[in-house]
Order: structure tokens, then C-alpha cells, then sequence
């Protein structure tokens, strides 16, 4: 059963989440990231549509608010909990808040950036290896949706081993069932880029060549 401590930080993750920084970004260049590109409001839409700082920054904000999503009741200023285990529900929280935002109409990205700032914050273990993951996938295929699902399944396996080398009192179980969690939400929210992956439209970078 979820303790008031638990709901708080659930809550408090999804209206962290919902800050839609990838329209806000946009706006301040003058553009309407649901008109352009593939219409999603998500860092590599604003990169590819606004130019590379756009997109980092997009990048690190929806990182940063994942990352704070899962640590803010351990302040002391909040005096919530100083139990870690609490940040399982923020991640969630902030992922959902990112990709249906209270702010911009339910209307949000596919919540990759945000569930990497989450995991620094519960499962930074986890979070090292998907990054790892996303960077090989992404050098020998150079696209950003393989990449992501190649990151969302690394998680339940790094998961699953920190769950069979340990006791059930270090809270692995739940990290394994968030993270099968995550891994499931991500390849749902890249539906239509296996759609056109199949038909050979999905956007791809180019290596740059050398001259």
C-alpha cells in the first residue's frame, strides 16, 4: 500500500515532469515544436528543428528534472524522508508527467531524458550501463529511437542481476519491477519509430564526412 510520503513524491515527480522545457525552448526560438519535424516536444525533435544548443539544452533540463524528481524529498528543508528507496516513485511519476505534461495539454515526448536524471537518482548503476548501451547502438546505427529501446532494455537485465546477487532488503526487487516498467514505457512510446523503421522512413543522423 503507498504511504503519504510515497504519493507525495509521485505527485510531486509528475508536476515536475510535466515542465514541457522542449516547447518552452522552442518557443523562444520562434518555433511551434509540434508544427516542425516530427512534431514530438522532446530534445532530439528541438535539436534536429532548432540547431545542437537547443537540443542539449532541452537535453539537460528534462535530465535535471528526472534527477530532481527522485531526490528532492531527501533535502532537509522538505524534511519528506531521507529514505532513497522513495525516489522509485518519483521516477515514474516524472516520466508520466514528461510524456502526458499537465502544462502543454498532455501533449509530451517519449521520456528517455527524463527516466536517465530518474535512474541517476535510484539505480545510477543501471543508468551507467544504459548509457553505455544507447552509445554503442547509436555509433553503428546512428538512430536516436534504436538507441532508446536499446537503452530501455538494458535496464530490467542490469536490474536482474543486482536482484539475484543481493537480499530483498536492499529494495532490488522493486528497482527490478521499475525498471521492466521503464523498459515497457519506453518501447511503447517509440511505437511509430518502429513503425517507420519497418518502412524505411524513420530520420536517421548521418555520419559527417571528412573532407
Amino acid at each position: 500500500m503507498m504511504s503519504v510520503e510515497s504519493i507525495a513524491v509521485a505527485l510531486v515527480g509528475y508536476l515536475l515532469g510535466s515542465i514541457p522545457f522542449g516547447v518552452i525552448v522552442a518557443k523562444r526560438s520562434g518555433v511551434d515544436i509540434y508544427s516542425v519535424g516530427s512534431g514530438n516536444p522532446g530534445a532530439t525533435n528541438v535539436l534536429r528543428e532548432i540547431g545542437k544548443p537547443a537540443g542539449y539544452l532541452v537535453f539537460s533540463l528534462d535530465f535535471i528534472k528526472g534527477i530532481l524528481a527522485t531526490t528532492w524529498f531527501m533535502v532537509p528543508i522538505f524534511s519528506v524522508s531521507g529514505d532513497a528507496t522513495l525516489g522509485l516513485w518519483g521516477l515514474p511519476g516524472a516520466v508520466l508527467g514528461h510524456t502526458y505534461p499537465l502544462f502543454a495539454k498532455f501533449r509530451g515526448g517519449k521520456g528517455v531524458a527524463t527516466a536517465m536524471g530518474g535512474l541517476l537518482g535510484v539505480m545510477p548503476g543501471c543508468l551507467l550501463i544504459g548509457l553505455v548501451s544507447w552509445g554503442v547502438i547509436f555509433y553503428t546505427t546512428r538512430y536516436v529511437a534504436v538507441a532508446s529501446i536499446g537503452f530501455g532494455l538494458s535496464l530490467p537485465v542490469c536490474a536482474f542481476v543486482a536482484y539475484w546477487s543481493s537480499d530483498e532488503s536492499t529494495g532490488q526487487g522493486a528497482k527490478l519491477f521499475l525498471a521492466t516498467v521503464v523498459m515497457a514505457w519506453i518501447i511503447w512510446r517509440h511505437r511509430s519509430n518502429l513503425v517507420r523503421l519497418r518502412e524505411g522512413t524513420e530520420n536517421r543522423f548521418e555520419r559527417k564526412r571528412k573532407h
